[in-house]
């Protein structure tokens, strides 16, 4: 029997962020999925990105204040980190592509932006798993294909961005947004990583 309790809200806090994530790829869906009138989902994206950091400090805070917590205080600090990245990714990708204004989108930011929503919903479905410990490996092991995928996507847009068929200047604008959505996927797959490593220790 525990003479301090364990803070378990952090569950509660770490679930909120794999929602917030979810509904920041789905808004990034929304935005890609239209030609032009995007800029109230750049600025609900923002929101979003700010309702993130807000929960990504309530963490650090009871981080600071709580001394019996579900797993070690610098696994829950690093975990709610990298979600947090995945919204800053998403959002500055989505602002990039509002502010140079970029109409028609090649095929591949598409790609990589399904694969980023893919990422989102296995992200939220898996996280109240992560109370339990349990039925979390098909979840890790899922993103690992998915990351894959995305990485292959991410190439073939590099060789079409240099292939000579963009003008220098797109070029540089296309890349900055393809390079947000690959960090996007890459900071998915330190999420599920995290969580292994989580799962791990706990065992």
């Amino acid at each position: 029997m525990r003479l301090i309790p364990r803070d378990d809200s952090f569950f509660d806090l770490l679930n909120e962020q794999a929602q917030i994530v979810l509904e920041a790829a789905d808004l990034l869906g929304d935005l890609v999925a239209v030609d032009a009138g995007r800029e109230p989902f750049a600025e609900k994206l923002r929101d979003i990105e700010k309702r993130g950091d807000e929960v990504n400090e309530q963490i650090v805070r009871k981080l600071n204040t709580s001394f019996i917590t579900p797993f070690d205080h610098e696994d829950i600090y690093l975990l709610a980190t990298v979600l947090d990245d995945v919204v800053d990714d998403i959002d500055s990708a989505g602002d990039h592509i509002v502010l140079f204004d970029l109409d028609t989108l090649p095929e591949g930011v598409h790609d990589q932006v399904t694969f980023i929503r893919r990422a989102a919903r296995l992200t939220a479905d898996a996280m109240p798993r992560l109370k339990g410990m349990k039925d979390l490996a098909a979840y890790w092991e899922e993103m690992g294909r998915i990351e894959s995928d995305a990485d292959h996507v991410y190439r073939r847009l590099l060789a079409r961005l240099f292939s000579g068929e963009y003008k220098a200047l797109m070029v540089m604008k296309l890349r900055e947004v393809v390079d947000e959505l690959e960090s996007a996927t890459n900071a998915f797959e330190r999420v599920a990583k995290c969580i292994e490593s989580i799962a791990v220790k706990e065992s």
